[in-house]
């Protein structure tokens, strides 16, 4: 019965870097691997291959891809790996890590436990990671409540009592607890009302501002991502297929996938009427993908060349990443 029978590539391939203060938006239809991308960036999962570096000096990282590329399985190279990649961190070291990068789910309403008050769901990261604790961490608490809207006499409430925006402040306040460089969001206005989505994302704004923050935004509003992120990654199938500033990824896209995403989103702007391009069959299984480039099977540029091997991320202009052998 745990004789393991086949693995799913969710992830395959994906090489992201995010620069400090940068607020970067991660779209794709469901299913390509946003999700678990972010709980692999903040150690919730854990990788089977591959890197996961966080602030840690350019050198560092190109001595230790200098070590690899040269194929020595050295002590020196397992010592920087120890030390650098989280990929490899144990679970002390790990908790040491989550000081300083959160995960704000998707629903609040699940991500918050229904039998905790708010004063002890914002606490707890604060008790767990030995930050504060008494007087001081009721303190605490008051502050990040007010930091996020909500108010300090809302303290002894349980999450059924809030509504969906407040909910997610609350969960936005739990990570900001441990006072965090890093935030990944998994799409947190997606189940709520459009003036409450412009209410939080504003609140991400202030926030971002106010404490020197970096981002990774999961999100499938395209209309969103292009008003508030820097910069755009486009997921399929567990690969990025195209990067690039939000203006180049959403009014010039040169992947075919990111093409048709862009052209499905309704915009409400009569001088950006792009026609609808309908891809022809399904989202192929992450269990079994096509060989080649896993969007072949629906693209009208693909040729021999695209069934065969899966092209990588190449550099067609400043900062604009594509993942085709004929981008358009």
């Amino acid at each position: 019965m745990r004789r393991p029978v086949g693995a799913v590539k969710a992830v395959d391939g994906v090489s992201l870097t995010i620069k400090p203060g940068q607020w970067l938006g991660l779209v794709g239809e469901s299913g390509c691997g946003k999700t678990t991308l972010a709980k692999t960036v903040v150690r919730l999962l854990k990788p089977t291959s591959g890197r996961i570096y966080f602030d840690i000096p350019d050198v560092v990282k190109a001595e230790i891809e200098a070590l690899e590329s040269a194929g020595k399985n050295s002590g020196e190279l397992n010592s920087l790996l120890k030390e650098n990649d989280l990929a490899t961190f144990s679970s002390n070291r790990v908790r040491l890590f989550r000081r300083r990068a959160q995960l704000v789910h998707q629903d609040p309403f699940t991500s918050l436990d229904p039998r905790m008050k708010i004063k002890d769901t914002v606490a707890e990261p604060l008790r767990i990671h030995r930050v504060l604790s008494g007087e001081a961490s009721k303190t605490a608490v008051k502050q990040l409540l007010g930091t996020v809207g909500l108010s300090a006499e809302q303290m002894e409430r349980y999450p059924h009592q809030f509504s969906g925006g407040q909910r997610q402040r609350i969960a936005i306040a739990r990570a900001l607890a441990t006072k965090p460089e890093f935030i990944a969001f998994d799409e947190p206005t997606s189940a709520l009302d459009v003036s409450v989505q412009a209410q939080i994302l504003n609140l991400l704004k202030d926030l971002k501002k106010e404490f020197g923050l970096t981002y990774l935004y999961i999100t499938h509003e395209l209309l969103i991502a292009e008003s508030v992120c820097d910069y755009i990654a486009v997921m399929y199938l567990g690969r990025v297929v195209e990067m690039g500033r939000p203006e180049e990824v959403f009014h010039a896209p040169r992947h075919p996938y990111a093409h048709s995403l862009v052209a499905a989103t309704p915009v409400p702007d009569p001088n950006r009427r792009v026609g609808r391009i309908v891809l022809p069959g399904e989202v192929p299984s992450p269990a079994n993908p096509p060989p080649g480039c896993a969007f072949h099977p629906r693209c009208s540029q693909a040729t021999n060349e695209c069934h065969k091997s899966a092209p990588a991320l190449e550099r067609v202009s400043d900062d604009h990443y594509v993942a085709c052998f004929h981008p358009l």
